[in-house]
């Protein structure tokens, strides 16, 4: 081949396209796993009464701007927003889910009945940096109970959280919490938190100084290590907390307590959007690195007034599976791969690949997960060659239908997990056969 010929081929060659950083394939390997989680978290809510919601992915920008807060990193710098080409309305992909679901809350009108325990989960999108466990495109799994004002809701939810811990095999994870007390009590303690920070505004990071006159609160959630030693001595929300504020955290405390829930007091925990008051609460880890928290919430009262609809109290928190799913790798909680079927049926084409569909199809009819040997080529293959798929597959049993047994209106049935017999049964008794020897092999 000339080197123009070669040039002319690779100038024809197709470039393949690659996904975006960031928003991940979920591929085969993998879906057990997120099978086994999604199946535990629909167990938790039912055990606790809560129902699933499911709203779009994408939501009018106010939805955000005015759930989370505008000066809230998400808002300002990671949300993936852009303009309806076609009548102007300002979308966003969904960042997170709790704004989302109380918009849907309000506009269905939810509570009129009373109070509602909800679940949802979904993909979600952040344009930050791709870390371990935490991606642009996301999937997270939250709960909401709205109409529910007592520290016994906050309670509840918690100990929601220590459930799936607990069911999910997980190591290492801690619970912190905090009281945000009141409006008015932040403001009081805001004064004297920017007192606090203005008399040593030079030590401030550029993030924090912005935040001094947007949303000081933010400035006590710094990563930077270089602040740590000034944060820690800021002046702390608790001690600005009055007696019915007290008594909420108190009554949360004490019936986790009553419940054997170890938890530790962080005075530096605010989460990192602006509708919470009153419990806040994060579980952490050392296991993740720098991504050590997996999951967190607390109550969020002025959130339903806010959004445009009657003022109720609701409390909530949310996890992102991802997250969970790299912890349970570590815990060396995460289940092993599942067979991709029941029985694997093996035939040599023509005749008895329509006698091997018939009987396919009746095993499935049966209950019964069975995969047809289909050659990738069209063309028929050894039973050699098929009976190593057949192994791969996890199947237990493999049904045989060659000429000789056909001719004989007989099926082979081989035990692939446990004895390795073979042993021919007629073929209109094979899905009574299977079903026995499956249920012998678990006795």
């Amino acid at each position: 081949m000339t080197e123009q010929s070669k040039e002319q081929k690779s100038q024809n060659k197709v470039q393949k396209i690659n996904g975006i950083r960031g928003m991940n394939d979920l591929l085969p390997a993998d879906a057990y796993q997120w099978a086994h989680l999604e199946h535990v978290l629909r167990d938790l809510t039912r055990a606790y009464g809560y129902e699933f919601l499911r709203t779009p992915i994408v939501e009018a920008t106010a939805v955000f701007q005015r759930g989370i807060g505008e000066v809230t990193d998400i808002v300002e710098k990671e949300m993936y927003s852009f303009e309806d080409r076609l009548n102007g309305e300002q979308l966003t992909l969904r960042p997170e889910g709790t704004a989302a679901l109380v918009r849907s809350v309000i506009e269905n009108n939810l509570l009129y009945e009373g109070p509602k325990r909800l679940w949802y989960t979904g993909p979600m999108f952040r344009h930050e940096r791709p870390q371990r466990g935490r991606y642009r495109q996301f999937h997270q799994f939250g709960i909401e109970a709205l109409g529910f004002a007592g520290p016994d809701i906050d309670a509840e939810i918690i100990l929601m959280g220590q459930r799936l811990w607990d069911e999910l095999g997980l190591k290492g994870v801690r619970l912190e919490i905090n009281s945000l007390g009141q409006a008015h009590e932040r403001a009081e303690h805001r004064a004297a938190l920017v007192a606090y920070f203005e008399n040593h505004q030079a030590q401030l990071d550029e993030d924090s100084q912005r935040r001094l006159l947007t949303n000081p609160l933010r400035i006590l959630d710094s990563k930077n290590p270089q602040m740590q030693a000034l944060i820690e001595g800021a002046p702390k929300l608790l001690d600005f907390l009055g007696e019915e504020s007290l008594g909420h955290f108190n009554a949360v405390m004490n019936l986790l307590k009553a419940n054997n829930i170890p938890c530790k007091i962080n005075p530096r925990l605010v989460r990192g959007l602006d509708y919470y008051n009153l419990t806040v609460f994060e579980w952490v880890t050392d296991e993740l690195g720098a991504q050590g928290t997996i999951a967190g919430g607390g109550r969020y009262d002025p959130l339903i007034e806010r959004m445009g609809g009657k003022a109720a109290p609701a409390c909530g928190w949310a996890m992102g599976m991802e997250r969970v799913l790299e912890l349970m790798k570590v815990s060396g909680s995460l289940p092993q791969a599942q067979a991709l079927c029941d029985v694997f049926v093996l035939h040599q084409g023509g005749e008895t690949l329509t006698a091997a569909t018939i009987i396919a199809e009746r095993l499935r009819s049966a209950g019964l997960d069975t995969i047809l040997f289909c050659p990738p080529d069209g063309q028929s293959a050894s039973f050699k060659s098929q009976m190593k798929k057949a192994d791969a597959s996890g199947a237990a049993f493999a049904v045989i239908i060659g000429p000789d047994e056909l001719a004989k209106n007989e099926a082979g049935l081989k035990d692939l997990r446990d004895t390795g017999e073979q042993k021919s049964i007629p073929v209109d008794g094979v899905v009574e056969a299977v079903i026995d020897a499956m249920v012998g092999a678990t006795e």
